[in-house]
Parts: C-alpha cells; structure tokens; sequence
C-alpha cells in the first residue's frame, strides 16, 4: 500500500477532490488551512477574511495503480498552479 501527500493552494481543492475521485481513490482525508516554510524560507499564512493563500492538505492510502492514475489527472493542476506531491510506503498496522 502507498500513501499520497498532496499539499497545494486551497483554491485548487474542487479540482484535486474531482480528480481523486476520477481515479477511483477509496478515500482521502483533508485538512485545510495547512501552513509551513518552503523553498522562499517565508511561512505561508492564509488571508482570514478570504481564504486567500491558505493550502490544503490531502492524504490519501491506496495501491500503486491508483497513484498512477492519480498522478495523471492532476500533473496539470500542480504543474500550473503549484503543489507538491509525495508517494511513500504505507504499512497498516
């Protein structure tokens, strides 16, 4: 089993959930509002009153080809609005 960690612009949620469900994902969690430092050494923090850029966090535990599927319907969304994602193994307990 793999996990997925998708962590990209709030705004772009609608799309990124659309395409996990296209790829038949058997689930996922979110968790908005995520704030951290990246590459330009700033913390991102949302706008309160707008939401404005705040992210996303989602997770999601699938098999490979699921990923694979995943990774497909949303290279486009991440590639022009920006993102990040990680694959990982995942050992259920």
């Amino acid at each position: 089993m793999k996990r997925l960690d998708l962590i990209f612009s709030e705004r772009e949620l609608d799309a990124v959930l659309t395409a996990l469900e296209n790829a038949k994902a058997p689930g996922y969690t979110v968790m908005k509002h995520a704030t951290g430092r990246g590459p330009e050494r700033v913390v991102t923090e949302d706008m309160e009153f707008t939401g404005f850029g705040s992210n996303a966090h989602v997770i999601v535990f699938c098999e490979q080809e699921i990923i694979d599927q995943i990774r497909e319907n949303i290279k486009s969304t991440l590639s022009y609005y920006g993102g990040v994602a990680y694959v990982s193994e995942a050992i259920p307990l």
